[in-house]
């Protein structure tokens, strides 16, 4: 298994505010796993009872 190292500085350059919440997008926290954004959210629906349930939540989108 590869060892994962993830400098802070990078972290924090992917924390948002939006709405009054600091968020990391799911393609910003896929990018630090190097896994691809389809396979994270992937895995985490499968395995949602390991996660809050404020961890992942939708915007909806503005037309």
């Amino acid at each position: 298994m590869q060892e994962l190292i993830i400098n802070e500085n990078n972290i924090k350059d992917k924390i948002h505010t939006i709405r009054n919440q600091q968020v990391i997008l799911d393609r910003d926290l896929a990018e630090l796993y190097h896994v691809e954004t389809r396979r994270l959210n992937k895995q985490v629906r499968r395995n949602i009872e390991r996660f809050p349930e404020e961890f992942m939540f939708q915007l909806p989108m503005i037309k």
